[in-house]
């Protein structure tokens, strides 16, 4: 999320025409093209965030600005040159670093927060204790995972959470 993307398109001499057909999973379907005979692009449904990365009839790959998570889906391009046609299509994933929270519960307990991440994060603690997990999903697709440690001993002065994400890992440490 917040990255902008560039998906690539077969570059050939001599283009012709330049199609690219877009489903995103949360929103209609849009469509960009480029036609070289009258040097012109069109669009229909496409968010402005979406755009060629440079010339089409140079470089006819896609720039996302900025993707979030409503860009995902699948992504083909077609084009038409004088050495035949060609397509490419991409599927789109977009993760959710999550917002990695850590605090002193009501009853003194350090309790861990990974908010809104797309995959769910893993989230553990460097000292082995039997914490409760919970998860949360969002209607955004986005998952939030709390988890509460349980100290087997009053010994422990700090702690720390360690998330495990596929867009990074985190850790924060407590003492509670």
């Amino acid at each position: 999320v917040g990255s902008s993307p560039v998906l690539p398109c077969p570059s050939k001499s001599n283009i012709t025409m330049v199609t690219w057909k877009i489903s995103p999973k949360a929103e209609g379907p849009c469509r960009m093209g480029y036609r070289s005979d009258q040097n012109k692009t069109d669009r229909t449904n496409c968010s402005d965030s979406m755009n060629w990365k440079s010339q089409p009839d140079q470089d006819p790959a896609l720039e996302i600005k900025q993707v979030a998570i409503a860009h995902e889906g699948s992504y083909t391009c077609e084009v038409v040159a004088a050495e035949g046609n060609f397509h490419r299509t991409l599927h789109l994933t977009v993760l959710a670093l999550p917002r990695l929270t850590v605090y002193c519960g009501d009853d003194g307990s350090p309790v861990c927060e990974a908010a809104a991440g797309k995959p769910a994060a893993r989230v553990s603690w460097d000292l082995d204790s039997k914490s409760t997990l919970k998860e949360e999903g969002h209607d955004n697709g986005t998952v939030t995972v709390l988890s509460k440690f349980a100290a087997c001993s009053t010994n422990v002065t700090n702690i720390t959470c360690i998330v495990s994400h596929p867009a990074r890992d985190q850790r924060k440490s407590i003492a509670c």
